[in-house]
Parts: C-alpha cells; sequence; structure tokens
C-alpha cells in the first residue's frame, strides 16, 4: 500500500496489460469507471458489498469496475496511463499523485493503518529502545520510513543509530515473529495479521508517532483523474456520498463490516475484526482533506525527501464537504467519532 516508487519493470508490465483490460474515452461513453484499490480495510469495498454503486450505475449508464493492486505505486502508474479514473490508496502514494499527476484529492477515508511491531516477550518499551536494533522496513519510499524516522527523532536517534532491514510490508510481521528483527514498522492488514498470530504486539501506532487529524495520522485518500473529474462531478460526488455511507455502516456496523470486508478482500474476519477492536485502522465521517491537514501531511513528505520541494498536492475538499451533509441530513446511527 505505502510503496512510493514507481518501478519500470511493473510500469512496462501494466503497460501490456493495459490495453486487454482497459478502454478510452469518458466513462459513460465506455460503461466503466475503472476503481483503484487494494485488499484492505477500505470503505469503498463495504460500500460495493452494500450496494451503494447500484444506484450510481443505473443512474449514469455505467460500471463501477475495481482494480485491485498490490500496493501504491503501480495503482498510480495505472492512473498516469489513464486507465483509472479514481483510486484509493494509502496517503503518501495519494499524495504523490495529486502532486505530480492530473489528479485532485477528494477524501480521507482511513486514518492510522501504520504501526511498530515486537515479539510479543520483547523487552523493549518505545521507540527509544530500539538503539543498536535490527528494525524491518518497507524501504525508503515507503511512507512508514518517514515514520520511523520521526519516532527515533523524538528519542534524539536517526537511522544511523538503528540497523534497517528492508522487506516487503506483509512479510514484515513475519519477521518479528520468528524474531528475525528485533521490530519492524508495516501497515494494516499486515499488522492485524501479525497481532492475530498472538506472536507480536504493538510498539507505538501511528497516531502516536504523528498525530494529523483528529489526534489521528492519516492513512489512506480517495483522488480522481482531473478529466474525469470535469466532465463527470455527479458522479464522483455520488461515489465519495457512498464511501462516506461506508464509513457511517462500518462505526454503526463493525461486526456485520468485518464480515463484509473478509468476503470482499479474503481476509478472515477475526482477524479484521481486530483490526476494528485495536484502532489499527480507524475511520471517522469527517473525509474532508482540509489544507491544514494536507500542509501538514505534505511539510511531513517534504522532510523526507519523497516529495519534491516543489511539489504541490491539488485537493478539493468540496465533495467530501457535501458528502458528509448528506450522510448527517439522512442516515440513522451517526457514530462521528472514530471507530474503537
Amino acid at each position: 500500500m505505502a510503496a512510493i516508487r514507481l518501478e519500470r519493470g511493473a510500469f512496462l508490465y501494466l503497460c501490456g496489460m493495459l490495453p486487454a483490460l482497459f478502454a478510452s474515452g469518458p466513462a459513460v461513453a465506455q460503461q466503466e469507471v475503472n476503481y483503484g484499490v487494494q485488499p484492505d480495510t477500505d470503505p469503498s469495498f463495504i460500500a460495493k458489498a452494500l450496494g451503494y454503486f447500484d444506484p450510481i450505475e443505473k443512474k449514469h449508464n455505467v460500471k463501477i469496475v475495481f482494480r485491485e493492486f498490490a500496493y501504491g505505486a503501480p495503482e498510480n502508474q495505472a492512473m498516469a496511463a489513464g486507465a483509472l479514473q479514481v483510486a484509493s490508496a494509502g496517503m503518501g502514494p495519494a499524495t504523490i499523485a495529486v502532486s505530480r499527476l492530473p489528479a485532485k484529492l477528494v477524501a480521507i477515508n482511513i486514518l492510522e493503518q501504520t504501526a511498530i511491531l515486537v515479539p510479543k516477550d520483547s523487552p523493549l518499551k518505545s521507540p527509544c529502545d530500539l538503539k543498536g536494533k535490527a528494525v524491518a522496513y518497507p524501504g525508503e519510499g515507503s511512507q512508514q520510513y518517514p515514520l520511523l524516522l520521526k519516532a527515533l527523532s523524538k528519542c534524539g536517534l536517526s537511522a544511523s543509530d538503528i540497523k534497517l532491514f528492508k522487506s516487503s510490508g506483509p512479510d514484515i510481521p513475519t519477521l518479528v515473529m520468528n524474531k528475525s528483527v528485533d521490530a519492524g514498522i508495516t501497515w494494516d492488514p499486515s499488522i492485524s495479521v501479525g497481532l492475530a498470530s498472538g506472536k507480536v504486539r504493538l510498539l507505538a501506532k501511528a497516531e502516536q508517532i504523528m498525530p494529523i487529524m483528529g489526534g489521528h495520522y492519516v492513512g489512506n485518500g480517495v483522488y480522481v483523474r482531473n478529466e474525469f473529474l470535469e466532465q463527470h462531478k455527479d458522479i464522483v460526488q455520488e461515489l465519495v456520498t457512498a464511501n462516506v455511507m461506508a464509513v457511517n455502516y462500518i462505526l454503526c456496523h463493525p461486526k456485520e463490516a468485518a464480515k463484509l470486508w473478509s468476503e470482499q478482500i479474503r481476509i478472515k474476519q477475526e482477524i479484521i475484526q481486530l483490526s476494528l477492536d485495536q484502532g489499527i485502522s480507524v475511520y471517522s465521517l469527517n473525509v474532508i482533506p482540509t489544507e491544514e491537514t494536507m500542509t501538514a501531511y505534505t511539510k511531513f513528505l517534504k522532510d523526507a525527501k519523497i516529495l519534491k520541494p516543489d511539489d504541490t498536492p491539488k485537493i478539493d475538499p468540496s465533495f467530501a464537504t457535501k458528502a458528509l451533509q448528506e450522510v448527517k441530513s439522512g442516515k440513522t446511527c451517526m457514530e462521528t467519532g472514530p471507530s474503537r
């Protein structure tokens, strides 16, 4: 989810896939809206499972097609190539996309999602105890890397004070379980998979390292290609509203949501429930990407040299603002706070 660098091999592979997978032209004409997702606890999957996209498809004569990606880099490659109209990804890749591609951020749909793990019986009590320890991480192009550096900096430590071990995000909990490393930083649902094993525990959550929005780290964003946004504002609005409706459902019916996610993304229900119970993935009806939030997040990525000094993310908060108003006026339950 969180890897940001664009790899040439993946790009060439994607280019070979595109003609077979995607048609060109406006979504209404081609009958498809290609929506990039990753197999995680994205509210979009709940919206799909509950049929919230059905009236959008009927009204606009379109088919919303989920295109799954393992992480953010190939998803952004697809959007750069015009193969995706809409995408949902970690805030690192999302911010890169809306800074460098013809796209805008229209919503923030998950908070948190990143944490540092250690073996359950580890003597380590905080990131300050990581000095001299081996720490697995997804690479310098990931948003987990600067979060790790920020956690260390609060203790007067830097990358040179630990032994970094690069690995793929899903493999990091296994490395920690097996004590191949002393700690690891990764994203959900890999975190919850590790916690469900009973062999690892949390050393620090993202909210303890860098709270940005409502006391939480910003985990995931929804972004849209400019051309599609300009031509189909009504579809974009209804998709964002469907996401907020899904968030409301998650907040009000977490156990039912965990079951739906399990069916949609092929991860055990108890693992997803663990994520919700422990606040690894956090949800709030306030999905608005404000200037204040994005300024803080952009500075964070620029300090980590993931964004260039002149990169400026493009946002449009109007869709999320309207979606929040619509859901508040028409839905029951309305658990407005974080899902924990």
